[in-house]
């Protein structure tokens, strides 16, 4: 068993190593067990009901994520397209993975270090969005977007400059009334080649997150790239805009109000996975970030080359 490092404000224990989480602080304390190759006991016995399919499938029709309940065991199951299967009691404690045929325990790293601890969080109470957060001015800055919309890509430009990374993909936030803080995740920003090649000069510039995946990640080790491992109070949302030719970005549009909330909604983390007690507690926690939060929406240019430019606005827009 690895000692238990802290992650998202969790300490969180692997039966295995995952090379993604080896230079954290360790943990004094077990939040959250991960037992990969395991299932939980009596899990094949009794029944379970499916209350979520993606609406997108892969070229033989299957479901790229089915999500099912087992109430009289107080657990839910994940199962994915490629076979990776993975448990979650209903306190976010304990976690069961079992990999997919020919898979690495690296491939289904990226499926607990992502989904899987998403959904942990949540069951926890903590309100989660799809972002990556940078440390600018002391101050962690969020950086919110759909899937290809380039918030790795700007999370790794502002890296480049000299800002530490509190994490990438999550952005998993501690509520303290009046105010959302942001908590570190692990050092890494995963990036796909075309972005490695137009930020580092060559889409092989950094290595593979598996052998069998083709995307990347910069390691945030403490030389020229550096990881925020504090919680940090949170200074500002970036929502990320499409890269639309039309729209004349790089720029930033101040936002308030509905928009701001409805903006804030569009962008949390496996809301599918939620049931109507967590939808409800997420939107009165995203209803006071957005009264006490400074909100902006970030329009990129449709030239990856002037990723810069997009930094330099944002910079700009917090010395306001």
């Amino acid at each position: 068993m690895v000692h238990p490092c802290t992650l998202y404000g969790l300490g969180v224990q692997s039966s295995v190593a995952l090379a993604a989480l080896a230079d954290l602080a360790r943990a004094p304390k077990v939040d959250v067990r991960i037992s990969v190759g395991a299932v939980p006991a009596q899990s094949e016995t009794h029944p379970w009901h499916e209350y979520y399919a993606s609406p997108e499938r892969n070229d033989g029709g299957v479901h790229h994520v089915r999500v099912s309940r087992c109430s009289q065991l107080d657990l839910y199951r994940v199962d994915y397209e490629d076979g990776t299967r993975i448990f979650v009691d209903g306190s976010g404690s304990n976690i069961w993975a079992l990999d997919a045929e020919g898979a690495t325990t690296e491939d289904t790293a990226t499926y607990l270090l992502g989904p899987t601890l998403g959904f942990v969080l949540r069951l926890r109470g903590v309100t989660c969005l799809h972002a990556s957060v940078v440390a600018i001015g002391g101050r962690a800055i969020v950086l919110a977007g759909p899937s290809g919309f380039g918030k790795s890509s700007l999370a790794a430009a502002f890296a480049k400059r000299g800002s530490p990374v509190l994490g990438d993909d999550v952005a998993a936030l501690a509520d303290r009334g009046d105010c959302f803080a942001a908590y570190p995740a692990y050092p890494r920003i995963r990036l796909w080649p075309g972005s490695v090649e137009a930020l580092f000069g060559s889409p092989e510039a950094l290595p593979r997150i598996t052998p069998t995946w083709d995307k990347r990640f910069l390691a945030l080790d403490g030389g020229r790239f550096r990881f925020e491992a504090r919680t940090l109070d949170v200074g500002a949302v970036y929502l990320l805009a499409d890269r639309d030719p039309a729209a004349g970005g790089p720029r930033i549009d101040a936002i308030g109000g509905h928009e701001a909330l409805m903006g804030l909604v569009a962008n949390t983390y496996t809301t599918y996975l939620l049931d109507k007690p967590m939808r409800a507690r997420e939107l009165d926690a995203l209803s006071r970030l957005a009264a006490s939060t400074r909100i902006r929406r970030a329009v990129p240019s449709a030239e990856f080359g002037r990723i810069g430019q997009l930094c330099d606005a944002i910079e700009a827009d917090l010395d306001v």
